[in-house]
């Protein structure tokens, strides 16, 4: 059983920076890339940033580039959100997930359905 635990979420004032991070229990695995998605309420799950371990790409939804930066580790299958200048509209809860998929056009770890393992998310919440 492979279990992804967030952190790091809470409330902070608009132009604000929160840190999420997000590490595996369970049993060990190897992935191919990790990402970052969120819900806001009454909508649906969306991406927010991706890094495919190979090559050390990241991807991010236009709405947090300049603003969001992605980072982990491959060998520990952990990442990281820093989000910095947020915004009301950053609010929502965050998720982690890992693929252990592989696929030759990186665009794929931007859908929710690329995904294997998710955790259970952390709640952000910037006021203005």
């Amino acid at each position: 059983q492979v279990q992804l635990v967030e952190s790091g979420g809470g409330s902070v004032q608009a132009g604000g920076s929160l840190r999420l991070s997000c590490a595996p229990s369970g049993r060990a695995f190897r992935s191919s890339a990790m990402g970052w998605f969120r819900q806001a309420p009454g909508k649906e799950r969306v991406f927010v940033a991706s890094i495919v371990w190979r090559g050390s790409m990241t991807y991010y939804t236009d709405s947090v580039k300049g603003r969001f930066t992605i980072s982990g580790d491959n060998d520990k299958n952990t990442v990281y959100l820093q989000m910095d200048s947020l915004k009301p509209e950053d609010t929502a809860d965050y998720y982690c997930a890992a693929s252990l998929f592989w696929y030759s056009d990186n665009s794929f770890y931007t859908l929710k359905t690329s995904y294997n393992y998710w955790g259970q998310g952390t709640q952000v919440a910037v006021s203005s």
